[in-house]
C-alpha cells in the first residue's frame, strides 16, 4: 500500500515536471520563433544608438582670402538618463569642467522618461576628453563645429551670425544658409549594458557646406569701421554708416556701421546694433540728392554747366518759403556754382524748369524707391513719393533731398553712375561660391557719358572751392557733394536740433575707381555735411587709395 502510494506521488511529480518542461519548451519556441525577431530588434536598439553628425559649415573669406567666418572643432556631450547610474557625481564633474548649473543639469540626468539630454553643447574638446576619461555610464560624445568669427567685430553687420545649431540667423549667414550649410551625416554606436560606447558600427559621411568669397576687403572694412567709431565719438553722434563701392563693377569693398558689435557675442548684443544700416536704414539725403536734379536737367537739355540764374535770397513754392543754408543777398549763379555752393534756391529753380513729371521719372531712373538688388537680406527700397501724390510744395522739397527717403547704399549707387560714365550698376557682396564666380551684369545706362563727365567736373569744384573742401586728399583729385538734412520730429515738423550729415565722394576724380559714401546720424556740436562727414570721407578714402596702391593724379605744384 505504501509502495503504491509512493509510486502515484512519483507519477504525479513526473507529470507535473513534464508539464512544466513542456510549458518551458513552448514558451521558448514562442519567444524564439514567434517573438524572436521583435525581441532581437529590441535588444539591438537597447545597445545601439544613432547620433546625427552635423556637417561642417562653409567658410566665408574676404576678397583676399582672409577668413571672416570659420568653423572650430568642438565636442558635444550628451547623456541617456536611463543608463546614468551616478547622476550626482556626473553633475558635479560637468559643473566643474563646463560650468553647468547643477540645479538645472541634475534633474535632467535623473529623469528616466528621457532618452537623450545635452550635458554640454560645443564644448572645448580637451574638457570633454577629461570627462570621458572619468568613465561615467550613459554618456556619449560627438564632434560638432562651433561657428567662429576670427576678425571679431569687423564686418559683423554684414556677416550676421549662426546660432548654436549652426543655422544662419542674420545677415549673409542667413541668406546663404542653403549654400553654407552642408548635409548632416550619422554614426551608429554599439554600447554595453551600462551605456558605454564599445564601437562605431555604421557611419554615413556628412557633406560639408560650400565656401564663399566676398567682395569685401577686410582692411578697408576695418579702417572704415574705425573711422566711423572715431567720428561718432568726436561728434557725439547716434550712429554712422559708410559704403565703399567700386563704380566699375558694383563690388562692395566695405559696408561699415558704428557702433559695431562682435559676432562671437551676438546673443548679448541689442538688435539695433546688429543692423547693416547701409542697406536697411533710410534717411532724407539733403543736398547729396541734388545730383539727380542737376543730372536730369543736363540730360534733358534744359541747362548746361554755364547756364546762369538770378537767384533771390528766398523762394516761395506753394505754401513754403525756401531759404539757403547760409544767408545771402540776390546773386547770379551758374549751374556749376549752384552745385559747388549747394544752392537750394538754384536747384529748385532748375527743377521747376524740368517739371514735376520729368523729375519724378528721373528719380525712378536712378533707382530711388526700389531696392538696388544687393545680395544682402532685408534691404530697404526707401521711399519716393508717387507723382500722383505730389502737392504744390513737393517741387520745392524733393529736388533738394527732402520728402524722400534713401539708403546710404542707394546714394553710393547713384554716384557710381557719375563715376563710371553713366551706368547704374548692381552693388554686390558675393564674389565666388565654391570657387565659381557669381554672374553680375554691367548695369544699365542712366545718363550719357557726356552728362556724367559734366557732373563729375562740377563735383570736383565742390571739393576745390565749394562746401566740401574738408574732403580734399593731398596728391589726389577728389569729387563729391555734401549733404545736410534736418530730421523730422515726432510732431511731424522738421527738427531744429537733430540732423543727418553726409558726404558722397569719388576718387581719383580724374578716373574714379572708388565711391565712398558717409552718413552721420544726429551729430552734436556741428551738423553740416562738410564739417562732420567730409573729414570721415577723407580719412576712409585716403587709406583706401594707399592700400590699393592707386597712383596719385593731382597735378604737382611748381
Amino acid at each position: 500500500m505504501k509502495a503504491a502510494t509512493a509510486n502515484r506521488r512519483i507519477g504525479v511529480l513526473a507529470a507535473a515536471f513534464l508539464l512544466l518542461l513542456g510549458a518551458a519548451l513552448a514558451r521558448s519556441v514562442w519567444l524564439q520563433i514567434v517573438k524572436g525577431p521583435e525581441l532581437a530588434a529590441m535588444a539591438l536598439r537597447q545597445h545601439r544608438e544613432t547620433v546625427v553628425v552635423p556637417a561642417a559649415r562653409g567658410t566665408v573669406v574676404d576678397r583676399n582670402g582672409q577668413p571672416l567666418a570659420i568653423g572650430r572643432l568642438s565636442t558635444t556631450v550628451y547623456a541617456n538618463p536611463r543608463q546614468v547610474d551616478d547622476a550626482r557625481n556626473l553633475t558635479l564633474a560637468a559643473a566643474k569642467l563646463f560650468g553647468n548649473d547643477p540645479a538645472e543639469l541634475y534633474p535632467l540626468l535623473t529623469d528616466r522618461s528621457r532618452g537623450f539630454v545635452y550635458v554640454a553643447r560645443k564644448a572645448d574638446p580637451k574638457q570633454a576628453e577629461k570627462l570621458e576619461r572619468l568613465g561615467f555610464a550613459g554618456l556619449g560624445f560627438y564632434p560638432e563645429e562651433l561657428r567662429f568669427y576670427p576678425q571679431g567685430p569687423v564686418a559683423a553687420q554684414i556677416l550676421g551670425f549662426a546660432g548654436l545649431d549652426n543655422k544662419g540667423l542674420e545677415g549673409l549667414e542667413r541668406s546663404l544658409e542653403g549654400t553654407l550649410a552642408g548635409k548632416p551625416g550619422s554614426q551608429t554606436v554599439v554600447k554595453d549594458p551600462f551605456g558605454r560606447a564599445l564601437d562605431v558600427v555604421e557611419t554615413t559621411r556628412e557633406t560639408p557646406g560650400k565656401d564663399v568669397r566676398l567682395t569685401i576687403d577686410r582692411q578697408i572694412q576695418a579702417n572704415a569701421e574705425e573711422v566711423l567709431a572715431e567720428t561718432v565719438r568726436r561728434w557725439g553722434a547716434k550712429s554712422a554708416t559708410a559704403v565703399v563701392l567700386d563704380p566699375r563693377t558694383g563690388e562692395l569693398l566695405a559696408m561699415a556701421t558704428a557702433p559695431r558689435f562682435n559676432a562671437n557675442r551676438f546673443a548679448k548684443t541689442r538688435a539695433d546694433r546688429r543692423r547693416n544700416r547701409a542697406a536697411t536704414d533710410t534717411y532724407e539725403p539733403g543736398s547729396t540728392f541734388k545730383l539727380v536734379t542737376v543730372a536730369a536737367a543736363l540730360e534733358e537739355g534744359i541747362v548746361n554747366p554755364r547756364s546762369s540764374f538770378r537767384l533771390a535770397p528766398t523762394l516761395e513754392v506753394a505754401d513754403r518759403t525756401i531759404r539757403e543754408a547760409h544767408s545771402r543777398g540776390t546773386q547770379r549763379l551758374s549751374v556749376r556754382e549752384i552745385v559747388e555752393y549747394s544752392s537750394n534756391i538754384g536747384t529748385i529753380t532748375i527743377a521747376q524748369r524740368l517739371g514735376e513729371g520729368r523729375l519724378a521719372d528721373w528719380i525712378d531712373r536712378f533707382g530711388f524707391g526700389t531696392t538696388t538688388g544687393v545680395d544682402f537680406p532685408g534691404e530697404s527700397p526707401g521711399f519716393a513719393l508717387p507723382l500722383d501724390e505730389w502737392s504744390g510744395s513737393t517741387i520745392g522739397t524733393v529736388p533738394i533731398g527732402h520728402g524722400i527717403a534713401v539708403t546710404p547704399l542707394q546714394m553710393a549707387r547713384a554716384y557710381s553712375a557719375i563715376a563710371n560714365g553713366g551706368r547704374l550698376v548692381r552693388p554686390h557682396l558675393i564674389d565666388r561660391i565654391a570657387g565659381e564666380a557669381t554672374k553680375v551684369g554691367k548695369g544699365r545706362r542712366v545718363v550719357s557719358k557726356r552728362v556724367a563727365d559734366q557732373v563729375l567736373d562740377m563735383l570736383r569744384g565742390v571739393v576745390v572751392e565749394g562746401t566740401g573742401t574738408a574732403a580734399a586728399i593731398p596728391g589726389y583729385t577728389v569729387a563729391g557733394k555734401t549733404g545736410t538734412a534736418a530730421k523730422i520730429d515726432p510732431d511731424g515738423t522738421y527738427s531744429s536740433s537733430r540732423y543727418v550729415a553726409s558726404f558722397a565722394g569719388l576718387v581719383p576724380a580724374s578716373k574714379p575707381e572708388l565711391v565712398v559714401m558717409v552718413m552721420v546720424d544726429e551729430p552734436r556740436g556741428g551738423y553740416y555735411g562738410g564739417t562732420v562727414a567730409a573729414p570721415a570721407f577723407r580719412d576712409i578714402a585716403r587709406f583706401n587709395l594707399q592700400h590699393l596702391e592707386i597712383p596719385q593724379d593731382a597735378p604737382k605744384k611748381r
